[in-house]
């Protein structure tokens, strides 16, 4: 598994653990090492890792908007954890991540795929829903790549 790949997996499940226990300030970083290390030993680097879990909790406001904004029939506590997890880092990465790292499509399918491994049936069509409509709304930034 390419280590940016895990580094997502690893994201949502700390942000899931995370999310779930109410969302404590200063306990995330607690809660990614504890997922590292029974679920990635040995992992390769954790920068992304960090980068991605510090950036959505730095722009969680703002990323929940867009997640309601692009989801109007979704009210946010009716979105499951995961769903709501994986936009999180999608929308992060689309967003606030630097797209000059990773261009808005790889962002987008990582998304869809980690929804589909780790959400229902339907995750992965929700995912793509919500961050095609983000996408558009930027102005399908990097289109041609």
């Amino acid at each position: 598994m390419a280590n940016r790949h895990l580094s997502r997996s690893v994201a949502l499940q700390a942000l899931f653990e995370w999310d779930f226990k109410g969302k404590a300030k200063g306990q995330l970083k607690e809660v990614a090492k504890r997922v590292v290390v029974d679920f990635a030993p040995g992992m390769d680097g954790t920068d992304f890792l960090y980068d991605l879990l510090f950036g959505v909790e730095k722009n969680l406001k703002s990323i929940d908007g867009l997640i309601t904004k692009s989801a109007p029939d979704w009210p946010l506590e009716q979105i499951t954890n995961v769903d709501r997890n994986v936009l999180r880092i999608g929308i992060y990465e689309l967003k606030f991540g630097g797209s000059d790292d990773v261009p808005p499509k790889v962002a987008i399918n990582e998304a869809i795929e980690l929804a589909k491994t780790f959400g229902g049936a339907s995750s992965g069509k929700f995912v793509n829903g919500v961050l095609g409509t983000i996408y558009k709304e930027m102005g399908e930034p990097r289109k041609n790549e």
